[in-house]
Protein backbone atom coordinates (compact mmCIF):
# COMPACT_ATOMS: atom_id res chain seq x y z
CA UNK A 1 0.00 0.00 0.00
CA UNK A 2 3.44 2.35 0.62
CA UNK A 3 3.87 2.13 -3.25
CA UNK A 4 0.06 3.34 -3.74
CA UNK A 5 0.38 6.18 -1.55
CA UNK A 6 3.46 7.10 -3.24
CA UNK A 7 1.82 7.38 -6.79
CA UNK A 8 -1.14 9.06 -5.36
CA UNK A 9 0.93 11.80 -3.99
CA UNK A 10 2.77 11.96 -7.44
CA UNK A 11 -0.28 12.11 -9.48
CA UNK A 12 -1.82 14.95 -6.91
CA UNK A 13 1.79 16.70 -7.97
CA UNK A 14 1.37 16.79 -11.76
CA UNK A 15 -2.11 17.72 -11.51
CA UNK A 16 -1.36 20.61 -9.01
CA UNK A 17 1.40 21.82 -11.39
CA UNK A 18 -0.69 21.86 -13.87
CA UNK A 19 -3.83 23.58 -12.15
CA UNK A 20 -0.97 26.31 -11.60
CA UNK A 21 0.05 26.92 -14.85
CA UNK A 22 -3.76 26.85 -16.13
CA UNK A 23 -4.48 29.33 -14.06
CA UNK A 24 -1.23 31.43 -14.85
CA UNK A 25 -2.28 30.96 -18.58
CA UNK A 26 -6.04 32.09 -17.32
CA UNK A 27 -4.58 35.74 -16.52
CA UNK A 28 -2.16 36.40 -19.03
CA UNK A 29 -2.57 39.01 -21.12
CA UNK A 30 -6.13 37.71 -22.39
CA UNK A 31 -8.73 36.92 -19.91
CA UNK A 32 -9.50 33.37 -20.75
CA UNK A 33 -12.06 32.15 -18.00
CA UNK A 34 -11.96 28.30 -19.49
CA UNK A 35 -8.59 28.01 -18.41
CA UNK A 36 -9.37 29.29 -14.97
CA UNK A 37 -12.05 27.37 -14.57
CA UNK A 38 -9.48 24.23 -15.75
CA UNK A 39 -6.74 25.18 -13.57
CA UNK A 40 -9.17 25.44 -10.49
CA UNK A 41 -10.74 21.84 -10.94
CA UNK A 42 -6.88 20.70 -11.26
CA UNK A 43 -6.08 22.25 -8.05
CA UNK A 44 -9.05 21.02 -6.81
CA UNK A 45 -8.97 17.21 -7.64
CA UNK A 46 -5.11 17.46 -6.66
CA UNK A 47 -5.70 18.37 -3.25
CA UNK A 48 -8.31 15.57 -2.74
CA UNK A 49 -5.85 13.04 -3.94
CA UNK A 50 -3.47 14.19 -1.40
CA UNK A 51 -6.36 14.26 1.54
CA UNK A 52 -7.67 10.70 0.58
CA UNK A 53 -4.07 9.11 0.02
CA UNK A 54 -2.74 10.84 3.87
CA UNK A 55 -6.21 9.95 5.54
CA UNK A 56 -7.25 6.37 3.90
CA UNK A 57 -3.99 4.45 2.38
CA UNK A 58 -2.12 3.13 5.32
CA UNK A 59 1.48 3.03 4.84
CA UNK A 60 3.54 -0.18 5.92
CA UNK A 61 5.22 1.79 8.36
CA UNK A 62 1.85 2.50 10.61
CA UNK A 63 1.66 -1.47 11.48
CA UNK A 64 3.81 -2.71 14.15
CA UNK A 65 5.93 -5.55 13.81
CA UNK A 66 7.44 -8.56 16.65
CA UNK A 67 10.55 -9.39 16.44
CA UNK A 68 11.77 -12.54 17.79
CA UNK A 69 14.95 -12.87 19.01
CA UNK A 70 16.15 -16.15 20.42
CA UNK A 71 19.83 -16.41 21.81
CA UNK A 72 21.57 -19.80 21.76
CA UNK A 73 24.73 -19.86 23.81
CA UNK A 74 27.81 -21.14 22.18
CA UNK A 75 29.15 -24.38 23.20
CA UNK A 76 28.10 -26.69 25.77
CA UNK A 77 26.62 -24.05 28.80
CA UNK A 78 25.01 -25.83 31.19
CA UNK A 79 22.45 -23.26 33.04
CA UNK A 80 22.62 -25.06 36.44
CA UNK A 81 26.64 -24.26 36.35
CA UNK A 82 26.25 -20.64 34.64
CA UNK A 83 27.64 -18.66 37.16
CA UNK A 84 29.45 -14.72 37.23
CA UNK A 85 33.32 -14.69 36.13
CA UNK A 86 34.07 -12.02 38.70
CA UNK A 87 32.00 -12.55 41.41
CA UNK A 88 30.65 -16.03 41.31
CA UNK A 89 26.89 -15.82 41.47
CA UNK A 90 24.09 -18.01 39.74
CA UNK A 91 23.29 -16.38 36.44
CA UNK A 92 20.26 -17.49 34.26
CA UNK A 93 19.40 -16.45 30.66
CA UNK A 94 18.22 -13.52 31.54
CA UNK A 95 21.35 -12.26 32.24
CA UNK A 96 22.22 -12.68 28.73
CA UNK A 97 21.39 -9.93 26.09
CA UNK A 98 22.53 -9.98 22.45
CA UNK A 99 24.78 -6.58 21.70
CA UNK A 100 25.83 -6.02 18.38
CA UNK A 101 25.54 -9.20 17.18
CA UNK A 102 27.39 -10.75 20.64
CA UNK A 103 26.05 -12.34 23.71
CA UNK A 104 26.81 -9.85 26.64
CA UNK A 105 26.25 -11.25 30.20
CA UNK A 106 25.00 -8.62 32.58
CA UNK A 107 25.86 -9.95 36.43
CA UNK A 108 22.96 -8.11 38.16
CA UNK A 109 24.96 -8.80 41.87
CA UNK A 110 28.70 -7.00 40.42
CA UNK A 111 27.35 -5.22 37.52
CA UNK A 112 30.10 -7.16 35.16
CA UNK A 113 29.77 -6.98 31.94
CA UNK A 114 31.79 -9.27 30.05
CA UNK A 115 31.15 -10.89 26.34
CA UNK A 116 30.19 -14.68 26.48
CA UNK A 117 32.63 -16.55 24.86
CA UNK A 118 33.50 -20.64 23.89
CA UNK A 119 35.85 -22.12 25.79
CA UNK A 120 37.93 -24.82 23.57
CA UNK A 121 36.70 -28.14 23.41
CA UNK A 122 40.10 -29.56 24.03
Amino acid sequence: MGALKTIGYIFAAVLILFGVLFLLAAFGETWNPGWAILGGILLVIGFGIILVASLFIKSPSSTTQNTTLQVNLPGDVNIERFQCKDCGSQLTMDNVKMVAGAPMVECPYCNATYQLTEDPKW
